[in-house]
């Protein structure tokens, strides 16, 4: 059983080091957007290089953290906890020297792998080090720095573009990989979990990651019209029937399909991918019409952006209180629906739009509705399967999440008419904007209808503090007891 205390040194250790290590890779989430048009002007990069910039850290990330989880349960959760940070400095290293697109997107690719490998162990080692007693307390504090780190994230990033450049939003995490990892090996114990059996599904692992790969390519580059976009939409739709076959007739799948047998669970994940398909879309874009189209610096966008990861670091504690009370229909129907008329807010935001009256007041409404649906969305996942597979069911709900952010960043642009130059004159990327966010909107509307018609059985609460206490706008919290994925 582990025994270390919270306010012994060693349990102090342990949870810097956890939230050193989990931070690189929220921070990378959060930051790299405001950094956009600032890389696009000197790496001379289209609009597709830049849907790859985000894209390529979140296809590894969401194809591979289920596996990521499992890595850690089987070989060791410092072990990998640690290869996810040297490997994830690594490519940040490979990041902010990046001569030109096509390296960076690259070296996104292989930071996202890194971001597999740490985020499910920073969460897995608090659970398998502390003391009973003191886990739940251990488990908040880290969430509640987690957040603390989103909420800053875009202020921290813009102001490292506005100063030294965005080159240092990537080398700031060589020197916290240098400080996290030393730590990690001295003062955390190692763990396993011994009910882990058999082979490693790497089959299923590879065809998600393709299917999403190959999708993605065909959407970005879809305005070319050519051969090689067509075969790579079908290569990806087939790589999708083949995963579904494969993890149907594995004994022990990466993602065992009977988990959706749960009504409640496939509705939620329904509404978790509308919801965080609206949510990817709007911050990859907000950064840029802030920055393009009505004249902001970096640091003015990102700070701009607070209000909304503010607003959910205060208040999803609440949220998820009155979610218990009254049940998950009614704030996974209202939130969603705040959400989209938050997105029809900005259709005001544009050039010479005041940030008080205009851009504000829609990042406040679009704050309600995350802090209204993030906490409820999160505890009626866990809720709706059993205690043994909650972490399972908040692994899928997490890369479920990703995927559709993932999604949303490469069909956007497509959908709306955006051109591979539009983010170079304000004008077009303005309308094309307008357009994106009456998309979203009506994403949104469609989640908050899936719920109200779905959703029926109250959850038993959060399960973990980290459920209460979130920043992060791009993906739901892993669950605290085991996020990850199973062994084939």
């Amino acid at each position: 059983m582990p025994d270390v205390r919270l306010a012994s040194p060693q349990g102090k250790w342990i949870l810097l080091t956890t939230v050193l290590g989990s931070s690189m890779a929220l921070l990378d989430s959060t930051v790299v957007n405001v950094a956009l048009p600032r890389i696009g002007r000197d790496l001379d990069a289209d609009l597709a290089a830049l849907q790859w910039t985000v894209n390529a850290y979140t296809l590894t990330l969401a194809s591979l953290i289920l596996l990521g989880g499992s890595l850690g349960d089987r070989l060791g959760r410092r072990k990998v906890f640690v290869v996810g940070v040297v490997w994830f400095a690594a490519a940040s290293l490979l990041c902010g020297i990046a001569p030109n697109a096509g390296v960076l997107v690259a070296a996104r690719a292989l930071q996202g792998v890194g971001g597999a490998l740490l985020t499910p162990g920073s969460l897995a080692l608090i659970q398998a080090s502390f003391h009973p007693d003191d886990r739940g307390r251990a488990v908040g504090l880290w969430s509640g720095f987690g957040g603390v780190g989103a909420a800053v994230g875009p202020f921290v990033g813009g102001w490292l573009v506005d100063g030294p450049g965005w080159r240092w939003v990537f080398l700031l995490n060589v020197p916290l990989a240098l400080l996290c990892a030393p730590i990690a090996v001295r003062h955390v114990p190692e763990s396993t979990d011994s009910r882990t059996h058999g082979r490693f599904d790497v089959l299923g692992a590879v065809l998600g990651a393709a299917a999403l790969a190959l999708v993605t390519y065909a959407l970005i580059e879809a305005r070319s019209g050519t051969l090689v976009v067509v075969v790579s939409a079908v290569a990806g739709l087939a790589a999708a029937v083949a995963f579904v076959y494969v993890e149907k007739r594995r004994p022990d799948p990466m993602m065992p399909l009977d988990i959706f047998a749960s009504r409640q669970f496939t509705a939620v994940n329904l509404v978790t991918l509308c919801v965080y398909a609206a949510f990817g879309g709007f911050f990859f874009l907000a950064a840029l019409q802030l920055q393009v189209a009505v004249g902001y610096s970096a640091l003015g966008a990102g700070t701009a952006l607070l209000p909304t990861t503010a607003m959910m670091l205060l208040l999803s504690a609440r949220s998820g209180e009155l979610a218990h009370r009254i049940g998950p229909r009614i704030p996974l129907t209202v939130g969603p629906l705040l959400c989209a008329a938050g997105m029809l807010l900005m259709l005001r935001v544009g050039p010479g739009a005041s940030y008080v009256t205009d851009v504000l007041p829609a990042l406040l409404v679009l704050g309600l509705g995350m802090v209204a649906l993030v906490a409820p969305l999160t505890a009626t996942v866990l809720g709706s399967v059993s205690t043994a597979r909650a972490g399972l069911a908040s692994g899928i709900n997490n890369a479920a999440a990703r995927a559709a952010g993932l999604i949303a960043v490469a069909a956007l642009p497509l959908i709306t008419g955006m051109g591979e130059e539009a983010y170079r004159s304000p004008a077009a990327f303005d309308a094309a904007f307008g357009r994106s966010m009456v998309v979203c909107a009506v994403v949104l509307v469609a989640g908050a209808a899936v719920a109200f018609a779905t959703v029926r059985k109250p959850p038993p609460g959060c399960r973990t503090p980290e459920c209460l206490t979130h920043g992060s706008v791009l993906a739901p919290p892993l669950e605290g007891e085991r996020a990850r994925g199973r062994l084939s």
